[in-house]
């Protein structure tokens, strides 16, 4: 191997997810910098490195240094050292704060932050607050770098790096070296696989009763990713038998050992749950017999005059479906109201509010996400909430709205409940008080939750519970093109795909991935922006089936980011660029910060020197330090399953046959069924005929209707 060492001048890439670089050295004896290549955990700019490597030819970036082993040294010059504290190194230096500090104590700069920080006080600029940050941020970039060079050496990426010193402090390397399986339970994005390929370099033993408890516990959560709320045993052991690649006998010792530990619950025979899923499970259960069980008020026998009153006054005249629901509604402790769009759920919603207004009921609306709660308090006149935000949640108390606390509250109304997973309505419904009517509103035929469980389809399949489905689509919403046919695909029936100069939906036949991108670029830059006259981040919305593929979300969301958004401030996490002005998507529900999976918001500002970027919600503004955006996706594309609950005016979907896998009935309906001005498909009829087709929903495990019914 060759040796080189010189000056760090410029980081042209990061990549967080495994630690590849390619930096520009200046290096004795070499006319031009020298591009260096490979992993190199953390190195800083006006850093002196010695490296030892090889050179190679890059057919298309020339002679490069490529780098296996590294040494970085502190800069000892004052320009070296102006830029090492400038580039970002310390959260609360910028250059501009560098040069200050730099000037005052020149070559003994690095010294005094190291044994005299308090000194900085004396620094023009430079206050206790900003002080205290320095401090702190010193101290933690040192720890990390012994981390990330630790980890290095187990092929960690940086990005994990940070979030185990996060999580674990000065603690890391001791809890790495005890027990790497921790990472697995205690940190999100480390799944079982990162922990397992860690525990394998630090030589633990493979049929370990560690290794095989946390395998086991993987797939549980692997499964309640895909909506199940449980395995049966057979389907736990194949699977983890083929990921561990062990005997099936150590995975049922194992697995004896967890149910005695209560890790997991052997429910029935065959049927192995995570304990909140089966909590859950049995507490939906036993609070909607018990709110069903409960008497109702005298009050609502005066529901009759009260429905006469409302539509004189309202000069509205509600059909019999809507009657019978509005009955339902004063005459249940528990009901069911569904149906597509179009057919007056809303209407009839807000005639049951008005109904329970005259009685002089407390009434309380609610949504699973921020958008959709948005919506419904847009379409009601009224108040309405997020179910999170209903409940009070506070970190790190959880819902302060529980059993001992209920909601204050006569009517509960609850929109957009196929969204709802067995989790959050078992918390929602143990705030219910039993005196309370409760009230579900949605679609059941749109796709169910992203979290486990089938909750809005499991109560109205039990019996237990009345259900009123509105199926008549009401004539002015006969005139919309995008109800009529979310309509017909629901019932298997092709779509009417002729547009026309007053349609709100499109139908651009084309085949070839490439074209549908350039179509997608041209619809959202040019062509419907000049139409209507909207704001192209805000006001469209792409939906794709996939992630990957030159129409998935990943390959859209480069492009129309380079497409829609100007900006040229940015940062970099993960591979991914961030830009100011960017549309993103939280995909993970972070109680600390009240932003929840699913909700969309722009980035509005990035602090390049202490490293935050912040973005606007719907109901707020959050900071995110750089090393919290694998929380956050960029959202000019994203996937249909995400989409749901929300409401956009324009939506642009490509359906192609490359996306066979993903192809079925009840994903085109809901992704129909997320416009609300203008509906714009791409791709092939063929695909749409496989979608329509395949109406075989795939079952989840979930035991909800059967404990209902029993």
């Amino acid at each position: 191997m060759e040796k080189l060492s010189g000056v760090v001048e410029r980081i042209t890439f990061v990549n967080e997810e495994n630690g590849f670089s390619v930096i520009k050295i200046k290096a004795p004896r070499q006319a031009d910098l020298v591009t260096v290549v490979g992993n190199m955990a953390s190195v800083n700019v006006g850093a002196v490195v010695e490296l030892k490597g090889k050179w190679i030819f890059d057919s298309k970036y020339g002679r490069q240094f490529k780098v296996y082993t590294y040494e970085e040294k502190l800069p000892a010059t004052i320009a070296g050292l102006e830029r090492y504290l400038g580039s970002g190194l310390i959260k609360g230096i910028g250059p501009v704060n560098a040069k200050r500090i730099v000037k005052k104590f020149k070559e003994d700069t690095l010294r005094i932050i190291e044994e005299e920080p308090d000194r900085l006080i004396e620094v023009e600029g430079i206050g206790t607050k900003r002080v205290e940050m320095i401090k702190k941020a010193w101290v933690e970039q040192k720890e990390i770098k012994n981390v990330m060079l630790f980890l290095q050496e187990h092929e960690v990426s940086i990005a994990y790096a940070v979030k185990i010193y996060k999580t674990y402090g000065n603690e890391s390397i001791k809890v790495v070296q005890e027990n790497p399986y921790r990472l697995a339970d205690d940190i999100w994005g480390i799944g079982f696989k990162i922990a397992d390929k860690i525990a394998s370099k630090l030589g633990y033993d493979q049929n370990s009763y560690a290794r095989c408890r946390a395998g086991l516990i993987y797939v549980l959560n692997q499964l309640a990713n895909e909506g199940h709320c449980f395995a049966f045993c057979e389907q736990l052991f194949k699977e983890a038998e083929e990921m561990l690649d062990i005997e099936r006998t150590l995975l049922e010792n194992a697995l004896k050992m967890m149910i005695k530990e209560e890790i997991v619950i052997l429910d029935g025979e065959d049927r192995i749950y995570l304990p909140a899923f089966y909590y859950s499970e049995l507490g939906v259960a036993k609070r909607i017999k018990e709110i069903i069980g409960t008497d109702k008020p005298s009050a609502l026998l005066k529901m009759e005059k009260i429905i006469a009153q409302i539509q004189k006054e309202e000069k509205i005249i509600y059909d019999e479906v809507q009657l019978e629901a509005i009955k339902v509604a004063c005459d249940s402790k528990f009901m069911v109201l569904t149906g597509g769009p179009g057919t007056g759920k809303t209407t009839t919603t807000l005639a049951i509010i008005r109904v329970f207004e005259k009685m002089a009921a407390k009434i309380l609306l609610a949504a699973p996400t921020g958008r959709a709660a948005k919506r419904l308090a847009e379409a009601t006149g009224r108040d309405a909430r997020t179910i999170h935000r209903l409940l009070e949640y506070k970190h790190p108390n959880g819902y302060l709205k529980n059993a001992e606390n209920p909601l204050d509250c006569d009517v509960l109304i609850i929109d957009e409940v196929s969204m709802m997973d067995i989790l959050l309505m078992y918390n929602l419904l143990k705030a219910v008080p039993n005196k309370a009517i409760v009230i579900l509103v949605g679609d059941m035929d749109q796709l169910p939750s992203v979290g486990p469980g089938n909750v809005l389809k499991d109560i109205i399949n039990s019996g237990k519970v009345k259900v009123v489905k509105l199926t008549r689509i009401f004539r002015q919403a006969q005139g919309s093109r995008i109800i009529t046919n979310a309509h017909k695909i629901n019932q298997g029936e092709f779509p009417y795909l002729k547009g026309g100069s007053k349609s709100d939906f499109f139908f651009i036949e084309e085949e070839d991935p490439e074209r549908i991108v350039e179509q997608i670029k041209s619809l959202c830059a040019k062509r419907l922006p000049a139409y209507y006259r909207l704001d192209p981040i805000n006001d469209i919305q792409i939906l794709t089936p996939m992630q990957r593929g030159v129409v998935g979300v990943r390959n859209l969301n480069e492009v129309l980011q380079e497409t829609l958004n100007p900006a040229k401030e940015y940062v970099t996490y993960g591979g991914v660029k961030f830009k100011l002005h960017d549309k993103v998507m939280q995909i993970k529900n972070n109680y600390d910060k009240n932003v929840f999976n699913g909700d969309i918001g722009r980035i509005i500002s990035i602090n390049q020197e202490e490293k935050k970027v912040r973005i606007r919600f719907d109901h707020q503004v959050v900071d995110y330090d750089v090393t919290e955006l694998d929380e956050v996706v960029l959202a000019y594309a994203s996937t249909i399953h995400k989409s749901q609950g929300s409401e956009f005016k324009i939506v642009i979907a490509p359906f192609l046959t490359q996306h066979f896998i993903m192809l079925q009935r009840n994903l085109l309906y809901t992704c129909v069924t997320r416009a609300k001005k203008v509906m714009v498909l791409l791709g092939t009829k063929k695909a749409i005929a496989i979608a329509l087709n395949n109406n075989k929903v795939e079952k989840r495990n979930t035991m909800l209707q059967e404990r209902l019914k029993d």
